[in-house]
């Protein structure tokens, strides 16, 4: 279950190693415990490749094999707490043929050694209007597990890490590696320098992998697949604008509606969370 443009990891301790592709273990995500006490000033995330400023609205347009694609990436000023940490609220939205396919609320921290975990996330997939599915996951809650989302330290190669897991029905096994370093990239917004490219994967799907493109102090700037992806996503930034006070508003507005739905809709995940609330 690979999302285009942001994926999560463990929140709890679990081991992986490229030589562990299945399940998280017990231990560590890359020989780093998820421990709470290490979160200190988690909901400021400053990492160099996946700054998330609140306020700050990152737009991508692209392709798919269903169509053409436009994905809204907006850091809310809301906070959340996910197994004992502190996460900024991010709303997600991706659109199909300028229709509304899935709105997402992900969360994310930051450990005092710069590593962005992914601790879980509530998204809504809709077909002609109607949500069809709900696949949350909170790291804590039914064995789910919090994991990497962008690492401190940078390192071609190995070792491949998870980014979270969640048992069946959600079944999130995504693991990412970092694949190339110092590369130069264009989309409609700029070209850009220094680039990490990190090739995401799915462990039960062989030969498929998407590949994410992130700037030094912007964060996400494209997407690509390798491989046989089937989907065949594809998508650059073409605006990265920071909010008004107006129109951050809005955002958060929007994000606690469809928080508000995940207590409704998961009861049995989201239930057990406290409420979002604003950033003071």
């Amino acid at each position: 279950m690979r999302r285009i443009l942001f994926a999560g990891v463990t929140a709890a301790a679990l081991t992986v190693t490229a030589a562990h592709a299945g399940s998280p273990g017990p231990s560590a995500v890359a020989g780093v415990a998820f421990d709470p006490a290490h979160f200190t000033h988690s909901a400021t995330v400053d990492n160099r490749w996946l700054p998330l400023v609140p306020g700050t609205q990152y737009t991508y347009v692209g392709s798919s094999k269903d169509g053409k694609k436009q994905l809204v990436f907006t850091v809310t000023d809301l906070v959340k707490e996910v197994a004992g940490v502190r996460n900024v609220v991010v709303w997600d939205r991706d659109f199909t043929d300028g229709e509304l396919v899935e709105a997402e609320l992900a969360f994310f921290a930051q450990d005092d050694s710069g590593n962005v975990w992914h601790t879980g996330e509530y998204p809504e997939e809709y077909e002609g209007g109607k949500v069809i599915d709900a696949p949350a996951w909170i790291a804590g809650v039914r064995g789910a597990k919090a994991g990497f989302e962008m690492k401190a330290v940078t390192r071609a190669g190995p070792p491949v890490y998870a980014q979270g897991y969640a048992p069946p029905p959600v079944d999130w096994t995504d693991h990412a590696q970092v694949y190339k370093q110092g590369t130069k990239t264009c989309v409609p917004a700029a070209c850009y320098a220094n680039v990490l490219v990190t090739r995401e994967f799915n462990p039960d799907e062989p030969g498929q992998s998407q590949l994410k493109y992130y700037a030094p102090g912007v964060g996400n700037i494209r997407v690509g697949w390798l491989g046989k992806d089937p989907d065949r996503e594809a998508a650059g930034l073409v605006s990265l604008v920071h909010l008004s006070p107006a129109a951050l508003a809005r955002a958060r507005a929007a994000a606690l509606r469809l928080e508000a739905r995940a207590y409704r809709t998961r009861p049995a995940v989201y239930g057990g969370t406290p409420p979002a609330t604003r950033e003071s």
